[in-house]
């Protein structure tokens, strides 16, 4: 009887042990995917950047974007890494797989699998049921957007992420699906790159209806061409807030905040 208690004991641990991972996480929108799962818990380690939650203000560092401590990592012992592949330069992310550290990657295209992405990091961690209900409201809340927000003929749109030098983002981008989302379409859709430079030329021959920055300075340039549709029609927008550039389940909702922004300012006929 006591072997049979011993060994029920010692299931008992390694299921525990196999539930709850000491993850260390390479992406802050990966972070902010763990926290909305409730599992901050689990989070040995993190990849700063940008401001951090208060509730992992003493979380231990390993760097900051393309620039892993790799010894301070290996000194927490993780069970599981959780990966955006352009965060850690490629001959780290080599370095990583030679180790044997289990490893969840992902760079979501669209928000469809975002969402997918927060589901599968849920299962990772032993967090599937939170993660089904989750990712479920998710995908509820992105179907209402997209029946409200559609429209026949798709509102043109130029996000610029920076202006000198001239930045926007290509169509693979999550953002491009957010706009798709809102009823709009991002002018530089054609472009394969994550983040492409264009010059000024290239936007007035492309002639965006709405043009979007992260604040007003960004935008004062294009008020030089009168004849720009969205000058015309003073739709020089400034995005909400930052939601939109985290990747993770927030940015639902940051979607909904910039097809209310776009629905407001766009011309009446849908």
């Amino acid at each position: 009887m006591r072997a049979l208690l011993a060994g029920f004991s010692l299931l008992c641990l390694g299921a525990l042990a196999e539930a709850a991972p000491r993850v260390v996480s390479l992406a802050p929108s990966m972070t902010e995917i763990v926290l909305e799962l409730d599992a901050g818990e689990l989070l040995v380690g993190v990849l700063d950047g940008g401001e951090r939650p208060p509730a992992l203000a003493r979380l231990p560092s390993v760097g900051r974007h393309g620039q892993l401590d790799m010894e301070r990592l290996l000194s927490l012992k993780p069970d599981l890494l959780l990966l955006w592949p352009g965060s850690v330069p490629p001959a780290q992310r080599d370095q990583l797989r030679r180790l044997g550290i289990a490893t969840f990657s992902g760079e979501p295209g669209n928000l469809d699998q975002l969402i997918d992405q927060i589901e599968a990091i849920a299962q990772r961690i032993g967090r599937d049921q939170q993660g089904r209900a989750y990712a479920a409201s998710l995908r509820e809340r992105l179907q209402g957007l997209r029946d409200r927000y559609r429209r026949e003929a798709p509102l043109r749109v130029f996000y610029q992420v920076w202006d000198k030098p001239l930045y926007t983002l290509g169509g693979r981008q999550v953002v491009s699906d957010a706009l798709r989302v809102c009823g709009a379409r991002n002018v530089f859709d054609d472009l394969a790159q994550p983040a492409p430079q264009v010059s000024v030329e290239s936007v007035l021959l492309r002639d965006p209806e709405v043009i979007l920055a992260g604040d007003e300075a960004q935008l004062a340039s294009w008020r030089n061409w009168p004849r720009l549709s969205a000058v015309k029609g003073e739709r020089l927008l400034v995005v909400p807030d930052k939601g939109l550039e985290r990747p993770s389940g927030q940015m639902i909702e940051a979607t909904a905040r910039l097809c209310a922004l776009l629905d407001a300012r766009a011309p009446v006929s849908r």
